[in-house]
């Protein structure tokens, strides 16, 4: 597949794009373009952020166990899922050094954030990191990295599926957390894995540490409380939390193919190219909610930007990165529209070539003809 798209220029001349070819412009020139506030980080705007999402957290836990009512349950996993995502965004701006300029206060705030909802803060942190620095390149990339053919092949049918039906792509994140990619190896959670250099062990230690504190925590509750209990409480908005994680993250490097997202090797590969290969997507009024995250070009070039300056800053930018900028699709209250992009991406997009620098997704054609006519013999037997 291509990434060439025939469009109209300011003349009304018929030019062709490349997505894939090198931008007439440096990562200096995108900086320059962004006012300098942007980069000022307030430690007390973002404490406040915490605060506000820990009050709504607490009084969403509160007031689902005093009602206690299967008519509630349901509002209340979807809402309570939705801010343990907010507070990881919020751990990962800590990751960055984006929430304040203190080292500690970082590490301090984003160890009670990521290991309140199960997220090993350094471990994530560090893959994260990695993500981050090689973004676009299809070895060295660490989060939602393309499957070269060859290894797709290998993989077994199942596997297969797994990877990509729903839901199960959107479970994904406790398995990456624990076993990484296909292909890679290691754990976020061994100071021993390859992801981590040795100065960097003693972290990972803290960070799982405290990750099995707050383990232990829910099985004391389960033992005090009630399994069910602490299902209803925590279980299932954990669950809806690793859902929005999978989404939003995949989201933000698939499912553009009005203009196809290349991926690079070798020489062909740079910290910008990869960079503008990710994607803005419009969530409505949860924009606001999970601290426009979506917002995520701008975030990828210069992950020092506070979230509450990445609006503004990728406004001021769009001048200068052009059509490499992918205007989102606007989104109602609820951002249903990408589940339909979601399950699109899903078909299409499986594996790219083994061969050349500058390659884009390719599909199975046999996978979705096999889960098709998976479905067709299920509804069959059903009618018999």
């Amino acid at each position: 597949m291509s990434g060439r798209r025939r469009v109209d220029d300011d003349d009304d001349h018929d030019v062709v794009f490349d997505a894939g070819k090198p931008p007439p412009f440096r990562i200096g020139d995108v900086r320059a373009a962004v006012p300098e506030h942007c980069w000022r980080k307030s430690p007390w705007r973002s404490l406040w952020y915490v605060a506000r999402d820990v009050a709504v957290v607490a009084a969403l836990g509160a007031a689902a166990a005093g009602m206690d009512s299967w008519a509630v349950w349901p509002l209340y996993w979807a809402a309570q899922g939705t801010m343990f995502w907010a507070l990881f965004v919020l751990g990962h701006d800590c990751g960055h050094g984006s929430f304040s300029d203190s080292a500690t206060l970082n590490s301090v705030v984003g160890h009670l954030l990521h290991s309140f909802i199960l997220v090993p803060y350094h471990g994530w942190r560090i893959s994260h990191r990695t993500h981050h620095q090689n973004h676009g390149h299809i070895h060295r990339d660490e989060s939602w990295h393309p499957i070269t053919e060859k290894l797709y092949r290998q993989l077994e049918p199942r596997t297969k599926k797994l990877r990509f039906t729903v839901p199960f792509p959107l479970l994904a994140f406790p398995v990456y957390l624990l076993y990484r990619s296909p292909g890679k190896s290691g754990s976020h959670f061994l100071p021993s894995s390859d992801l981590f250099s040795p100065k960097e062990k003693s972290d990972v230690m803290v960070s799982t540490t405290c990750w099995c504190i707050m383990l232990a925590s829910l099985l004391a509750m389960a033992c005090a409380f009630g399994p069910l209990q602490v299902l209803k409480m925590y279980g299932i908005p954990y669950l809806v939390f690793v859902m929005w994680l999978d989404l939003v993250t995949y989201l933000h490097h698939h499912g553009h193919h009005q203009l196809p997202l290349p991926w690079y090797r070798g020489q062909e590969w740079s910290y910008l190219r990869g960079g503008l290969t990710t994607v803005d997507r419009d969530y409505g009024w949860i924009n606001n909610v999970h601290h426009d995250i979506g917002t995520h070009v701008i975030h990828h070039l210069f992950p020092q930007i506070p979230h509450y300056h990445l609006v503004e800053a990728t406004k001021a930018a769009k001048p200068v990165l052009g059509r490499y900028y992918r205007e989102p699709h606007k989104s109602g209250p609820l951002p249903l529209h990408l589940l339909v992009v979601l399950l699109r991406s899903l078909r299409v997009d499986h594996f790219v070539s083994d061969h050349g620098d500058v390659v884009y997704y390719q599909t199975d054609h046999d996978l979705n003809t096999s889960s098709a006519h998976g479905w067709a013999n299920q509804n069959h037997h059903k009618q018999k």
